[in-house]
């Protein structure tokens, strides 16, 4: 306890000016205090605690739209560079979505639904992979990172590409499919929604999205060290979450 309590006077100042950064006039984060306290410190006590033979540890974090994973991994990153004097690096799955060009080949080729990001089969598997192939090597070069730009939905030019430099001691891969598991039996059979039902009668859209979990991204997922879960209340706060997301990107 006395560790978290040091750890908590150092990073406080940093970390309620991050929080704070990301407040509205109409929203404000409830018990700032607390959730350095009692989340953000001890987890990253204890992910510093997983890191093992200076090896690049890699660490999921999931959760819903708008369940504050950007916010959390950003104060993850924040405790664990000051207090822990670790390197740490963060990038959502988001940055690796397949190009818009690539999209609309596979919406040709599989199933119309699959032009729209979002869903496993829209992102660029083999990209993560040789990242964390990279990052695990022992002789570290230079990396550059995809990035993309939801607003124009599409990858940005190779030029804004993240730039990696330094091996990280933590890498953190943040995403609301991370860690995901296939569908088994028969629950794809019947359709969840009305989109579903109208759009994917055949089931081609449901089934392709599931393989895809069975196969490339369980290989891609089976590679992390660890896995961080947030969970919303229900699922109508991130519909709401999810609709006040795209309405920023107009």
């Amino acid at each position: 306890m006395q560790n978290y309590r040091e750890c908590f006077k150092k990073v406080r100042k940093d970390c309620i000016k991050y929080i704070q950064s990301q407040e509205t006039k109409k929203e404000k984060f409830r018990n700032k205090d607390q959730l350095i306290k009692s989340h953000i410190i001890p987890l990253c006590f204890w992910i510093s605690k997983k890191r093992k033979d200076k090896k690049t540890l890699l660490v999921g974090l999931a959760g819903g739209q708008g369940t504050g994973k950007t916010t959390i991994s950003t104060l993850l990153r924040l405790v664990l560079t000051k207090y822990f004097k670790l390197k740490v690096f963060k990038v959502s799955i988001d940055d690796f979505y397949k190009t818009r060009e690539e999209r609309i080949l596979l919406s040709k080729k599989k199933h119309p639904l699959l032009l729209t990001r979002g869903v496993p089969g829209t992102h660029d598997i083999q990209l993560m992979i040789n990242l964390f192939k990279k990052v695990k090597k022992s002789t570290f070069r230079s990396i550059n990172v995809p990035k993309f730009d939801k607003s124009i939905d599409d990858r940005c030019k190779k030029d804004n590409w993240f730039k990696l430099k330094k091996k990280p001691d933590i890498l953190i891969l943040e995403g609301w499919c991370v860690g995901a598991k296939p569908e088994i039996g028969k629950s794809l059979n019947r359709p969840i929604n009305v989109l579903e039902k109208n759009v994917d009668k055949k089931k081609i859209w449901r089934s392709y999205v599931n393989n895809q979990l069975k196969s490339k991204y369980s290989k891609l997922f089976d590679q992390l060290d660890s896995l961080l879960y947030l969970k919303a209340k229900n699922f109508k706060l991130l519909k709401k979450w999810r609709l006040k997301q795209e309405k920023n990107l107009k």
